[in-house]
């Protein structure tokens, strides 16, 4: 590395301390990973009228009607 020029010594320390850097991440990967971890069988118990009836599963709220 010695070897390189200046410029491209540097360009490869900021490549080298950017891998070490922690990665943000986005709030969609954030529930993916979240999602990834939970069993078949807690997936197969989500209701599949969550987004319609959420009041209802929050709350308590009565279900909404089709």
């Amino acid at each position: 590395m010695r070897s390189l020029p200046l410029e491209d010594q540097q360009k490869i320390v900021d490549f080298v301390e950017d891998l070490a850097k922690p990665k943000r991440l986005t709030l969609m990967e954030k529930i993916e990973q979240r999602i990834s971890k939970l069993s078949p069988e807690t997936l197969d118990r989500l209701p599949i009228d969550g987004a319609e009836n959420l009041d209802h599963y929050l709350y308590g709220h009565s279900k909404k009607s089709k």
